[in-house]
């Protein structure tokens, strides 16, 4: 063994007096020669044909090295140069095999770059083909032209320089360098991303940074265009809108001015629907709308029944306001009262369960309504003395109250495992950067409208949430739908929200309290001083999980192997790294296996893959509604606001699965629940079966997903880009 390490190092040796360790990078620039990276790409070669290494990758590198010492003596090799070497070295010595795979990881290689090279981009960060696509398209700065002019490091680092200059207003002396350093280093290492509109608006001319607004609608024409008009500016500065219809009055009811009958709530969505649909054109980011309206509103059936009509609302998630009597009713089977908000009187009563079957069987149908637990909801408000809580953000996750805003950010929880175990220390570093990171952001943020800014000020939220949950759990080795991964879910977010907490209760010591603190949650909790109102979200990391290269939020892998339409005619096969790697380890893997893994996404019946290893990469469509929920319970236990989860359900999933997963969600004291069956939709951003078989002449399809799918509820209204 000594004689081979010392063969080693002459190798290197030679590489070192001959080509001064260098090595001309495909950018043209140069780099230190590493000669470990041609054994590791030998031994990756030999197990993807399953070929035993034992020390052959190493003889075999060393070859490697003396030929590219003689033959570019005095020269700078290129990489190319040195990967012709590996090629010719492997089929010198037998392994044609070896020879084969290695070419054909080059040809992939070679394709990944072109296809990033055709949007444009320089990649400085190492990213996946999608995440650049999705950055040229979103995110990127452009010249005049739509030439992109902003490389990824680059994004991060203008956002960086934009909300780090918030701490001057506290601190004339502070080091804005190192503060900015600090924000660019989460970011472009992936660690921690803000929400889109940060990412897109941090340090240009609109500077709107919030991605959640919640707008009133008073029983008014006039209130009703108001939210019309903010809605569309919102949507403009890439921002999504709650909105409650629970005060309007219902169809039919008296209208005082002119003696006519009103319309009813549904019959206004339809504007802002409109609207939104003129407004999302010529945007960056897809306009949504979450719509609420609450159990006892005497139109509650037509809204639970509005989205049966195709197309109809198709901007709007929409969910009911169910409260705790509600609940209770529909255990006991009683009725409940209608009441009309006008009045304040009963018009009629309704069967709770009739209502209760009504909302799952549409639930099944389309997707829509959503439940939200509005009682719930509200005891955790943190401010009561301010006012009452009625809606949410369009996908649920950040309960606020009229013209409120919140800032999201996700910690990439895929980076905080290192050797099979959770590195606290860096977890807990990436908790105090983000916390100072979204309290600067309120600062900074241009809004765009003055009641927004007051109230956004007044309560300074925040939401710190997490994404790659699925890929810890597998990186700890733990299945998803297991009571382990549960315990991990508890001690993990318990964690983010203590550390949260204590960056908070520091800040507040230099920056002071948020306004409203007296007479909040906080205050009556015991604590002096607290700077954010709100600290916790987890939201639906659509497209900033993309860029992380990581799953959705909380969400379970949506498949192992898939194809990906990162761009009209381009389409590119996406392999989980952690099961490619693993299948490399364990000698099975095959590029045959990973297109028969392709065709329905989940590994549960294929042949050839130990059961272990089954067990631990289960998909979204493998795991039960139960686990789905409890899941969600476990984070949303020390989640200040509120959690995003989709229950995905398979296509033969039925009204009963429904139900239960509703019944549970409320019994588990989540804020809210929604359900997807697989199909329910006319358009999705997934689908188990794609045109690219067909395409290549074969009988076999594909699961697909779009560009910005990363996770959760496969409905392209649900896909907008936290």
């Amino acid at each position: 063994m000594r004689g081979v390490e010392s063969f080693w190092r002459r190798g290197r040796y030679v590489m070192t007096q001959k080509v001064g360790r260098s090595i001309r990078k495909r950018d043209g620039s140069i780099a230190s020669f590493e000669p470990e990276k041609i054994e590791n790409a030998i031994r990756r070669a030999f197990a993807s044909v399953n070929r035993e290494d034992g020390g052959t990758a190493r003889r075999l590198s060393e070859q490697v090295v003396g030929i590219v010492g003689k033959r570019f003596a005095g020269t700078v090799p290129s990489v190319e140069d040195v990967q012709d070497v590996v090629e010719q070295v492997l089929i010198k010595n037998g392994f044609d095999d070896a020879a084969k795979a290695y070419i054909l990881y080059r040809k992939r290689r070679t394709e990944v770059r072109e296809a990033k090279t055709f949007f444009g981009v320089k990649d400085d960060l190492k990213l996946t083909v999608n995440a650049i696509s999705v950055l040229e398209k979103r995110y990127l700065l452009k010249d005049d032209r739509g030439n992109v002019i902003e490389t990824p490091s680059q994004m991060f680092r203008r956002v960086a320089k934009a909300v780090a200059a918030a701490d001057q207003r506290y601190d004339e002396s502070t080091d804005l360098q190192k503060t900015e350093d600090e924000f660019h280093g989460v970011m472009a290492n992936l660690l921690f991303l803000p929400n889109t509109p940060t990412l897109m608006n941090a340090g240009l001319r609109l500077g709107q940074l919030s991605g959640c607004f919640v707008l009133p609608v008073e029983d008014s024409l006039e209130s009703i265009f108001d939210g019309v008009k903010h809605a569309a500016i919102i949507h403009q500065t890439g921002g999504g809108t709650g909105f409650s219809f629970s005060i309007l009055r219902p169809k039919g009811d008296i209208v005082g001015s002119t003696k006519g009958f009103a319309s009813g709530p549904v019959s206004f969505m339809r504007i802002i629907d409109t609207a939104t649909d003129v407004m999302k054109q010529g945007g960056k980011r897809r306009g949504a709308n979450m719509g609420i309206l609450r159990c006892d509103h005497p139109d509650i059936l037509e809204f639970i029944t509005c989205k049966s009509k195709p197309d109809f609302l198709s901007n709007f998630n929409i969910s009911v306001a169910v409260t705790d009597e509600f609940m209770g009713k529909v255990e006991t089977g009683e009725e409940y009262h209608l009441i009309n908000p006008r009045t304040g009187e009963s018009v009629g009563k309704a069967r709770a369960r009739d209502v209760f079957d009504m909302m799952v069987t549409m639930a099944w149908t389309t997707g829509d309504p959503g439940a939200i637990f509005i009682d719930e909801i509200n005891r955790h408000n943190p401010t009561p003395n301010v006012g009452v809580i009625e809606s949410t953000n369009p996908c649920g996750e950040q309960p606020l109250l009229p013209y409120e805003s919140c800032n999201l950010g996700s910690i990439n929880l895929a980076r905080t495992v290192r050797d099979k175990e959770v590195d606290w220390d860096k977890l807990r570093r990436a908790v105090g950067v983000a916390v100072h990171f979204l309290d600067n952001v309120i600062d900074v943020n241009k809004y765009p409208l003055a009641e927004i800014e007051g109230i956004t000020r007044a309560n300074r939220k925040i939401g710190l949430g997490v994404m790659g949950f699925a890929e810890m759990l597998i990186q700890l080795g733990v299945p998803y739908d297991s009571d382990e991964a549960l315990r991990i879910a508890d001690e993990t977010m318990k964690f983010i929200s203590e550390e949260a907490v204590k960056k908070s209760v520091e800040l507040a010591q230099v920056r002071g309290s948020f306004p409203n603190f007296k007479g909040s949650l906080w205050e009556n909790g015991g604590f002096k001083h607290i700077r954010n109102a709100t600290l916790t979200t987890i939201a639906p990391t659509g497209t900033i999980s993309i860029i992380a290269g990581c799953s959705s939020g909380i969400e379970p892998l949506f498949a192992i192997c898939y194809v990906r339409n990162v761009l009209e005619g381009m389409k590119l096969l996406e392999v989980n790294p952690h099961f490619e790697r693993i299948a490399h380890e364990r000698g099975f893997y095959s590029e045959r296996l990973m297109m028969d893994i392709a065709k329905t996404g989940t590994i549960r019946h294929i042949n050839g893959i130990p059961e272990n290893v089954k067990r631990l990469f289960v998909t979204a469509f493998d795991i039960s509604p139960e686990w789905h929920i409890r899941m969600q319970a476990a984070f949303q236990k020390y989640v200040d606001n509120a959690v995003s989860k989709t229950v995905n359900l398979p296509h033969e999933a039925t009204v009963d699965d429904v139900r239960e997963a509703y019944l549970l969600a409320y019994k588990l004291k989540c804020k809210g629940t929604t359900v997807y069956r697989y199909g329910s939709k006319k358009e999705q951003v997934l689908y188990v079966g794609s045109v690219l078989g067909k395409e290549r002449g074969e009988t076999m399809e594909y699961v697909s997903a779009e560009p910005e799918y990363s996770g959760g509820c496969p409905d392209a209204k649900c896909n907008i880009t936290y």
